[in-house]
């Protein structure tokens, strides 16, 4: 059986915690160096020791044997905690989608089945994982542990998320982080998905919430999730259409092509400032088309999760 085309025919996400498994698979396979080894308490396997490096884990016994330096290399154990933050507003649930599968994604089926990668990541380390997802309030809420039993809990919650669209939900992403930041009481390593669509004025309110979690000493990637061909360079043919704010329910009649060069300059100018503005706040800002797979989220996590430790 060919486990990945079975997967990407099935309807929905029906088999969700198996498709995140394959996505870490694929993912992993394709790095010349695993990043799952260090020194620790679970024995992995021995490497040729190299001049210069400490002796203190040779394997002298071996060296009888063999009379060869071999050094062994261990299951890293850490205390790492990280909390996966997930915006659920109706904007997220954009481009729509009947059946969410692994070729037809939008911007909160891509997140969630992110989230849900990292945290299979997360499992092989034996790091504990914690979930919150939002719309215009705190939905859901788990603090970080390392069960079996809360990994299949925070899985049943995304398949959940991705399988139930908001209908005209807004986002206060501002408070939702002001709330998390007072629920986690130890230093985390943090990852929030969302597409930042807000005001002005919920803007400034936002980064204020984000040095909030600064403050309290966590380490905060910001995943911006959008769909680059339609959001960003505005790609749609000259039709009349009509546009709808999923989160308001306001609409716009309008051609495309009569807006379309004002509108990608000013959404690369917002795209500039975000970054600019997470590069004052040292918040790491990852922009994320849902169309380019899952790769940079998955490398950003371990490069995260190196420094973080």
């Amino acid at each position: 059986m060919d486990i990945q085309k079975e997967l990407q025919e099935a309807s929905g996400f029906l088999n969700f915690d198996l498709l995140a498994k394959s996505i870490v698979e694929g993912f992993i396979s394709g790095m010349h160096k695993s990043p799952f080894h260090g020194f620790s308490a679970e024995f992995a396997e021995h490497k040729i020791y190299n001049n210069g490096e400490s002796t203190r884990h040779i394997d002298w016994k071996l060296f009888a044997k063999t009379d060869k330096l071999y050094t062994k290399r261990y299951d890293e154990e850490t205390n790492l905690r990280c909390h996966l933050i997930v915006d659920n507003s109706s904007s997220m649930h954009y481009p729509k989608c009947n059946q969410p599968s692994i070729n037809q994604l939008n911007k909160v089926s891509f997140s969630a089945l992110a989230a849900a990668a990292m945290m299979q990541l997360l499992k092989k380390q034996r790091d504990a994982v914690g979930l919150s997802v939002y719309s215009d309030a705190i939905d859901y809420y788990a603090p970080e542990k390392g069960s079996e039993r809360h990994h299949q809990m925070l899985m049943d919650r995304l398949n959940t998320t991705v399988s139930s669209p908001q209908k005209e939900v807004g986002t206060k992403t501002y408070e939702v982080l002001h709330e998390i930041a007072e629920k986690l009481h130890r230093r985390s390593l943090i990852f929030l998905f969302t597409d930042m669509f807000q005001s002005d004025q919920e803007q400034e309110q936002l980064f204020e919430a984000l040095r909030h979690l600064k403050y309290n000493k966590h380490e905060l990637v910001l995943f911006h999730v959008y769909d680059k061909a339609t959001e960003y360079n505005f790609k749609f043919d000259n039709a009349p259409k009509r546009f709808v704010d999923v989160e308001t329910g306001g609409s716009v009649d309008l051609y495309p092509e009569s807006v379309q060069a004002n509108y990608e300059a000013a959404i690369a100018s917002y795209f500039k400032d975000l970054r600019l503005k997470c590069g004052q706040y040292k918040i790491n800002y990852v922009g994320v088309d849902i169309q380019e797979g899952f790769d940079k989220i998955l490398t950003t996590y371990m490069v995260e999760r190196q420094k973080f430790i």
